[in-house]
């Protein structure tokens, strides 16, 4: 059994390849290839755009009678997408690009033909000063004296600008200086306008001037709290210890503190109903009568005061033992 995959193959001892019957090609055959677009385009048919990149299956053949510098230059043959009309383009290898024939125009064609006609408007001045001595020095002498003119006007800008410089390239320095942080910025800042400060002489007003001088005296009072109930009356001799020390301590209370106002009670106290228990008011000490018994039937008919009654009973007692 023979291998599947044979390379090497047998020719018989009498085999002449000589004998072999060889076939007639055309002499310009065209060959089917798969492509895409070199550029942008339109048909000329229809207006369809066809980008660049769009693949088509070209024909593809050689140009009879047409090289650049031995290398062959072929031809494509591809149909518009939308209405089927044949466009043709070949291959360009002096300019490395395509150049469209027929059927569509290449879109941005107008900066192809201006680059194209500066190169060549170059290449023609090249060969007429390579041709033409006279011209050659007529272009240098024109180059020389363009140079000396911008040379003499940079000069003048030079003077102008050195003439005209006022920038202190010391506070420009400081101030995009990058090793400086920010409090130290804001202090130096700060110095430099107390120095300012200091610097301004101010003018003085005449001495002779005068300068009044508003004073103003303000007085607190207080208002003392009133009770409504009084306290119960101390005793006598108490009393009369404590009006004895604040005789001639008034003065000096009223010189120490502020004026105090007093208020009248607005507010009366009215007696109780007879359940509530009576205060006994105190007898004096220094009486020598006694003074006669009350009976209980009277002193239910009549109840004791209270408030302010009992204060004035109570002055009207004191007056009488002094």
């Amino acid at each position: 059994m023979s291998e599947r995959k044979v390379l090497n193959k047998y020719y018989p001892p009498d085999f002449d390849p000589s004998k072999i019957p060889r076939m007639k090609l055309a002499k310009n055959r065209q060959y089917t290839v798969r492509l895409m677009a070199p550029f942008n385009m339109r048909c000329k048919t229809c207006g369809e755009y066809i980008y660049k990149g769009k693949k088509f299956n070209a024909r593809k053949e050689d140009v009879e009678n047409e090289t650049y510098l031995g290398i062959r230059i072929y031809r494509f043959y591809i149909k518009c997408t939308r209405c089927l009309q044949e466009i043709s383009f070949k291959t360009d290898p002096q300019n490395t690009d395509y150049e469209i024939e027929a059927g569509a125009t290449r879109n941005f064609m107008a900066l192809k033909l201006a680059e194209e006609q500066a190169r060549r408007e170059e290449q023609e001045l090249r060969e007429e000063e390579a041709n033409n001595p006279m011209k050659l020095l007529e272009n240098r002498t024109q180059q020389s004296r363009n140079e000396i003119e911008m040379l003499e006007s940079l000069e003048e800008l030079r003077d102008l600008n050195r003439r005209q410089q006022t920038v202190d390239y010391t506070t420009l320095l400081q101030q995009y200086n990058t090793v400086e942080t920010e409090r130290e910025r804001m202090e130096r800042e700060e110095r430099e306008d107390e120095d300012f400060i200091k610097s301004v002489n101010f003018k003085n007003k005449s001495e002779g001037g005068s300068r009044v001088v508003a004073e103003e005296i303000i007085e607190e009072v207080k208002e003392e709290p009133v009770d409504l109930l009084p306290a119960p009356p101390p005793a006598k001799q108490a009393k009369s210890s404590t009006l004895s020390v604040s005789a001639p301590s008034s003065s000096k209370v009223s010189a120490s503190q502020p004026l105090v106002k007093r208020k009248t009670p607005l507010v009366l106290v009215k007696p109780k109903a007879a359940a509530v228990a009576t205060p006994i008011e105190p007898k004096p000490a220094a009486s020598s009568t006694s003074a006669p018994s009350v009976p209980a039937e009277t002193k239910a008919a009549n109840p004791a005061p209270a408030g302010l009654s009992l204060l004035a009973a109570y002055s009207d007692s004191s007056e009488d033992s002094n």
